[in-house]
This record gives C-alpha cells, sequence and structure tokens, in this order.
C-alpha cells in the first residue's frame, strides 16, 4: 500500500476530529475545540493548558514546547523563540534588524530577502524560515490535540495579531499547511476574543454594548473595539496595535539594564556571552512575573560570566520605571482606536483584558486611569481567551455548532488601508483601514502618459502619504491601447475575503482586457517550490522525531528491566532456600554489565539493540527462575 493509502486507512480506522482553534502566539500557544455546547482548552503532555512557542534543535534530538523552553539556558544559539516577530517579513526590515541584537540565535539573508534562522542539528548547519519555525510549532498544537482527542485533526482556526499586514496573514496560513492543517480562516485575535466575550454575556446582553478588548501578549499588542448585540451580533468597528510591542519587549529593557549593571559591578562586557545572556533572560521573565504579585524580587545566578556570581534586586517600581515609555504607547495605541470608532472613553461598557501582560499592575494603573476608574473585565480567562474564541469560529465554520450560538454573526475589519501608487507617488487609498469585511472596492484611474501601452498597478499597504514609505504588496500590468494621456482608463477592483487576504484585479474599460492578482508570492513570500520542500523537512523531522522516541522508550524500558532483574536476584537470593547457580549468576551478571554499558554511552542506540539485550535479560531470568521454582 502506497503512504496515501496508509494515510487514508489510519483516518478510516481514528476517525477526523473536529476543528480546532490555536492561539499561535509569541511566547505561547493554545489549543481548543468545541464539544457538548461549550469550548474544551486542550492540555499539553505536561498537563499545561498553555505550550512555549520554542523550537530546540540538539546533537540528538528537536524539541518543541516545554523541552524546548526548559533547555534554553544551556543552548540559547539553537533554541528558537519569537518566530512570529520575523514571520511575514524581510531581512531588511529595521525591527527584524533590531531584534537580531537582541537574540541569541544567528539570522541571516536568505533568496529574495527571506531572514533565515541558522541552528546546528545532529551536528549539520541547518536554516529555518520562520513560516517552518512556526509550522513546528503549529504541528505540535496539532500533535496535543490529536493525542487528546484520539483522531486525525484535519481543519483549524488560526489567530493573528489585529495589524498583521497581509504578507504575515498569507504567510501563517503558509505554516498551517506545512504543518498538516487545513486553515478554514485566519481571525485577528482580539476579535477571537471578543466571540469568546460575547459567547460568554450572550444570555446578559440586552442591547448593544460597546467593548474594548486590550490584547497585551508576549510579542504583539492589539485594541479592538467591538460591539455585541442581544442577538448574538458581534461587530468590530475599530482595531490599533503593535505587533512589535509585548512582555518581550519588557524583558528585553530589564535583561539590557542588568547587563549594564554586570558590567558596571566587575568592569567585563558580558554581552557578547550568548549562554550568559541567555540565563540572565529567563531569570528576568520570572522577576517580572513575580513582580505582578510582589513589590520586589532578587535575581541571583551562580557563574553568571566568567565565574562570576551575580546577585541584585529589582522593585516593581523599578520595573514600571524602565519600560513606562512601552506602557505609555499602549495607552495612546488605545487613545487612537476611540478616535478611529469616533467614540467617547464614556461610551465604552467594558474594557476587556486579555494576554498575559495585563497582569501588570502598572498597565491596569494606567487603563483605569484612562477610563476614569472604570472597573476593569478579567471575566475571560488572559491566556486562554483567544485560543477560545478560535475554537468557536472553528466550530461555527465547520458547522459543528450548537443552537446556542449558531446564529452568531461576527463581522471583522481591516487594520491596515489599501491603495495603489500613483503619478506623483503617492498612496491613493482604495479600503480605508477598518472597513468591514469581507469588502469589495473600486477605482477608475487614467493613463498618465502619451501612447501608453501597459499600466503598472503597484500595490500598498499602510498608512503613509508617500506610497514607497507604506509595505509592498505586489504589482501587476494591465495593457491599454495606445492613446494620449488620460484617455485610457482602468477600473482597479481589490476584494479582501474573510481571512483578510487581499485579491486585485484591473480591467481597461474600452477594450476590456483584465489582469488579476491574488498578493500570494510577492513582497519575499515562499515560492510553491519553497513550501514543497519544507512539507517533505516536516515529515522527515517528524519521522526522525519518531524514531528517537522510538529508541528512548526502548531503552527506558531496557534501563526499568535491568532494575527489575537486579531486584529479583537479591529477593531470590535473600529469601529462597535454593541459591543461584554460579554459572547462572555469571551469566546474568554479564548481560547486566554489557546492557547497563549500552546505557552508559552518550549516544543512543538502535532500537533493536535495546530490544535483543531485554529479550536475552528475559530468557535469562525466565530460565533461573524455572530452575529454583520460585
Amino acid at each position: 500500500m502506497n503512504e496515501k493509502g496508509k494515510l487514508e486507512s489510519q483516518k478510516g480506522e481514528k476517525g477526523v476530529a473536529p476543528a480546532i482553534g490555536i492561539d499561535l502566539g509569541t511566547t505561547y500557544s493554545c489549543v481548543g475545540f468545541w464539544q457538548h455546547g461549550q469550548v474544551e482548552i486542550i492540555p499539553n503532555d505536561l498537563g499545561n493548558r498553555t505550550t512555549p512557542s520554542c523550537v530546540a534543535f540538539t546533537e540528538a534530538e528537536r524539541l518543541i514546547g516545554e523541552g524546548a523552553k526548559n533547555q534554553i539556558a544551556m543552548n540559547p544559539t539553537c533554541t528558537i523563540f519569537d518566530a512570529k516577530r520575523l514571520i511575514g517579513k524581510r531581512f531588511s526590515d529595521v525591527t527584524v534588524q533590531n531584534d537580531m541584537r537582541l537574540w541569541p540565535f544567528k539570522v541571516i539573508n536568505g533568496t529574495s530577502d527571506i531572514p533565515k534562522i541558522v541552528v546546528t542539528y545532529k551536528g549539520e548547519e541547518k536554516q529555518f524560515t520562520a513560516e517552518e519555525i512556526s509550522s513546528m510549532i503549529l504541528a505540535k498544537m496539532k500533535d496535543v490535540a490529536e493525542a487528546f482527542l484520539g483522531k486525525i485533526v484535519e481543519d483549524a482556526v488560526i489567530t493573528v495579531p489585529a495589524y498583521f499586514n497581509d504578507s504575515q496573514r498569507q504567510a501563517t496560513k503558509d505554516a498551517g499547511y506545512v504543518a498538516g492543517l487545513n486553515v478554514l480562516q485566519i481571525i485577528n485575535e482580539p476579535t477571537a476574543a471578543a466571540i469568546a466575550y460575547g459567547l460568554d454575556m450572550i444570555n446578559d446582553i440586552t442591547c448593544e454594548t460597546n467593548v474594548l478588548i486590550f490584547d497585551l501578549g508576549g510579542g504583539t499588542f492589539d485594541v479592538s473595539i467591538v460591539t455585541i448585540d442581544g442577538d448574538g451580533k458581534i461587530e468590530v468597528k475599530a482595531v490599533a496595535g503593535d505587533t512589535h510591542l509585548g512582555g518581550q519587549d519588557f524583558d528585553n529593557e530589564m535583561v539590557d539594564h542588568f547587563i549594564k549593571e554586570f558590567n558596571r559591578k566587575y568592569r567585563c562586557d558580558m554581552k557578547s556571552d550568548t549562554k550568559a545572556v541567555g540565563r540572565l533572560r529567563v531569570a528576568c521573565e520570572r522577576a517580572k512575573r513575580a513582580l505582578s504579585s510582589t513589590m520586589q524580587m532578587t535575581i541571583e545566578i551562580d557563574g553568571l560570566h566568567q565565574g562570576i556570581d551575580f546577585s541584585t534586586r529589582i522593585t516593581r517600581a523599578k520595573f514600571e520605571n524602565l519600560n513606562l515609555d512601552l506602557f505609555n504607547k499602549c495607552i495612546e495605541t488605545v487613545e487612537s482606536c476611540l478616535r478611529d470608532a469616533k467614540m467617547e472613553k464614556t461610551d465604552v461598557n467594558e474594557v476587556v483584558l486579555v494576554g498575559g501582560s495585563t497582569r501588570i499592575p502598572k498597565v491596569q494603573e494606567l487603563l483605569q486611569e484612562l477610563f476614569n476608574g472604570k472597573e476593569l473585565s478579567r471575566r475571560i480567562h488572559a491566556d486562554e481567551a483567544v485560543a477560545y474564541g478560535a475554537s468557536i469560529l472553528a466550530a461555527k465554520i465547520s458547522g459543528n455548532m450548537s443552537e446556542r450560538v449558531k446564529n452568531m454573526v461576527f463581522l471583522d475589519v481591516t487594520p491596515l488601508s489599501l491603495g495603489v501608487e500613483i503619478s506623483d507617488g503617492t498612496m491613493h487609498v482604495l479600503v480605508p483601514r477598518n472597513t468591514t469585511m469581507p469588502t469589495k472596492k473600486d477605482g477608475i484611474f487614467e493613463t498618465c502618459r502619451d501612447n501608453q501601452c501597459v499600466t503598472d498597478v503597484i500595490v500598498y499597504q499602510g498608512e503613509r502619504v508617500r506610497a514607497k514609505d507604506n509595505n509592498w504588496l505586489g504589482t501587476f500590468s494591465v495593457a491599454v491601447p495606445p492613446a494620449p494621456k488620460g484617455q485610457s482608463k482602468i477600473n482597479v477592483i481589490f476584494q479582501i475575503d474573510a481571512n483578510g487576504i487581499l485579491s486585485c484585479s484591473g480591467e481597461e474599460l474600452t477594450t476590456g482586457l483584465k489582469k488579476k492578482m491574488t498578493v500570494t508570492n510577492d513582497k519575499g513570500r515562499l515560492s510553491s517550490q519553497e513550501i514543497d520542500k519544507m512539507l517533505k523537512d516536516a515529515e522527515k523531522y517528524r519521522l526522525d522525531d519518531e524514531q528517537y522516541k522510538k529508541k528512548v522508550t526502548a531503552r527506558n524500558a531496557l534501563e526499568e528491566y535491568i532494575y527489575d532483574v537486579q531486584n529479583k536476584v537479591k529477593t531470590i537470593s535473600k529469601t529462597s532456600k535454593k541459591k543461584i547457580r554460579t554459572k547462572d549468576m555469571k551469566k546474568i551478571e554479564k548481560a547486566i554489565k554489557d546492557a547497563s554499558r549500552h546505557l552508559d554511552t552518550s549516544h543512543l542506540a538502535n532500537a533493536n539493540e535495546y530490544e535483543k539485550m531485554l529479550n536475552q535479560l528475559e530468557t535469562l531470568r525466565v530460565s533461573v527462575i524455572s530452575q529454583i521454582g520460585d
């Protein structure tokens, strides 16, 4: 039977699971599904309901999630985090260049200006795109769901920050595809949180309620103002945000502060010591979490750099002062979102906190001050709300929805304006930001030169006046009949689907000549060949992981059996009237010694070798016990 046949057979035996909702976070990811009229958040293999968005490569194996995060301090250069901050971006992007100075792992410029992460895996240098790393995290969440459900997971809704541009959304869909998922829809994170809140309040809301979702996570920040009515209609009025603001940035400020303190105290530069900086980063993240519930925290790290023990104290006031500019930036974004929604602060009925970083007391204090002391809503779980909302949408799209929420309507908006470059170098906006999706807009443009044969339509996304200052999405050309300037006219049509992904077309009005473009492989996105290669590599790494797991399982089984045989032999020697013959005892001791030698080697042996030794020990044990009659 071919591989495809095997897969189909397995699906037939196990069945297909319901669609899942995945919150693909910068620092932590979460997965859930709908059953029995409610959302179930799925715990990972360690029982935690969120999983670190980390991938690590070692000499022996690839680790994803908890295992990767737990060894980050000892293996900083080959442990990848923050992949979400790279996805869909160019290497030349200013934010990428700034982040590279802070990451312990190496990032290089790949083909088409796509950043690539360089690691060493099993003694070989490997290069991965952010999409590939994200696909590994998504595959992990898929595995977590399949282990819990006992079925094959195929369909998923994946969340992205509201301010992700078209390239980042497309790249996230690519990552889902490589992970083996059929991505039903890409949904904005604050919209998913609004869905979770709307479901929770559906029985309490009798009239239109304006809700501000304040979503501050590990790497991104989003504000969304939504209106929820008593019929279950959830309409996004405006979004604002920053794809480069979150808990990681607060950690970076602390790390930078303590590096300067260490260098000042001990007159040495530890910044180039990636392992030391990695250990310091772990300690700073722990301190940040602790400062949400205590007023001060002591950081102690043995042998941090050049054998120097580092001990220092940080107060909540110092932490707040280090990050005050970033906290104020959050509040400015909220004010901008209110202006875009054409609302006053008094028009907002509820302020809902989402994301782990909203636990920071200063953030809550500033937000409460802005809304004149209004009580902040913590009704939905800060870490799980986004996955919760994505799971509801996944169930609705796939038809696995109860009557309670079947009629809920979700109306999202475009986060950024979309338009084309015109002859004076400015961007003519066709789709203004905060336009409800899906949508279709058009505009008529004239030729700008005599006897033009073709017109280039250059598509941008952003809020700047000059086109080149915005995010270039792609270019397509429309043939026009030669004519004097301004005689030929082109109708340019922009169509945005429910995922927020753009398709463009242009039609010359006198001849009817048309040209279409879906923004797919432009602007440094991965080509179909690169995606196919990533799919093959993903399967290869999956098989490698399975093979490694098989070796570890066989090794552990042998180790347990050695202890069992040793204890059994001791027990027989003490309690049995018959003694084990010297010849048999030597055989058992030799078999145990040989097996133990294999266990002590640094590299894992083949699973068959462990199984062979286990069988030999079993045979010897049975032989000895049968002779004694124990």
